[in-house]
């Protein structure tokens, strides 16, 4: 079972502090080179009165400005995969799934599966509403972009998967004895570390459930297949394809993609339900096609920390 992998690890709570505390400092080192370029072109004083919207186009390219902001997470990635070696002798493997190895036949399926998703949602937002929608496409700067997107995207999922539904979902686990309570807290915070995206300034607070319900989606896939590999598929694919096909002035993803937005942002029930409805239907789809039984035994039991065995409720 995946969560159980941290009995087999040094788990005690202390480390899981430390180890955030210093995953936290190696992702701020990984902002540096973008703070050192922003006061280069601009100085401290024009720096101290940015907002989120100038920080994105003062260094007047899209593509660098893609690659220093995915810069911190890439360093995060890494200052997981360090901590969790030397504070918790904990191998990669393990860290990822309860299987032997890691399955990537399932990483690219979910990829697939999300990539569809977002291409079909696009090509729809697209037919309805055309006038909403400028052709940005050049085709020097999109191929900069495919190279951005392809290397270093996956690593910024990565660090957000490994650390929520690996490194803190484990660990909760290890305190909690059980999934369910580590699902739900690391789901929300999931949601809280995308308070500051530009998307919820824009649509309002309600905008983090949609975060929220992500990392809830994740989290269950992730503990239905006693793995990472389907959330890390999933999240890899919805950002990628994202960032390929279109932006938006007031997105946290501002790219040479393929089209832009510039219809007025606004809040409605359309930007909540298809992931109301989409989720449960990928849940559903997962589920046959990788033999999910138990649900509510899987989701709801404990463990015994003793014996490294489920017991039923």
């Amino acid at each position: 079972m995946f969560i159980e992998n941290v009995l087999k690890v040094k788990n005690e709570g202390w480390r899981y502090f430390i180890g955030c505390i210093i995953i936290f400092i190696i992702t701020q080192i990984g902002s540096i080179p973008f703070t050192v370029a922003i006061f280069s072109k601009i100085g401290a004083n024009g720096a101290s009165n940015l907002d989120f919207k100038n920080l994105m186009t003062v260094l007047e390219n899209s593509n660098l400005t893609l690659f220093y902001v995915l810069i911190p997470y890439v360093f995060g990635f890494f200052g997981i995969l360090l901590v969790t070696k030397s504070l918790h002798s904990q191998t990669f493997i393990s860290l990822t799934t309860s299987r032997n190895k890691i399955n990537f036949s399932k990483i690219l399926t979910s990829f697939l599966v999300a990539g569809s998703i977002i291409i079909f949602s696009v090509a729809i937002g697209f037919f309805i509403s055309p006038d909403q929608y400028l052709f940005n496409f050049n085709f020097e700067n999109f191929l900069i972009l495919c190279l951005i997107s392809f290397l270093l995207i996956p690593l910024q999922t990565s660090f957000e998967e490994y650390l929520f539904r690996g490194y803190l979902m484990q660990g909760l686990g290890g305190v909690f004895r059980n999934r369910w309570i580590p699902l739900i807290i690391t789901s929300f915070l999931f949601g809280l570390l995308h308070f500051w995206n530009p998307e919820v300034s824009t649509l309002g607070t309600i905008f983090l459930f949609h975060y929220i319900l992500t990392g809830f989606f994740l989290g269950v896939l992730t503990i239905m297949d006693d793995g990472m590999e389907l959330a890390l598929g999933f999240h890899a694919g919805n950002n990628i394809l994202i960032s390929l096909l279109i932006t938006a002035d007031w997105t946290v993803l501002q790219t040479d993609s393929i089209l832009k937005f510039i219809g007025d942002p606004k809040m409605s029930l359309s930007t909540i339900l298809p992931i109301i409805v989409l989720y449960p239907l990928i849940l559903i789809y997962f589920s046959k096609k990788y033999n999910w039984e138990n649900w509510e035994k899987k989701i709801l039991v404990k463990f015994d920390d003793k014996s490294n065995k489920v017991l039923e409720k």
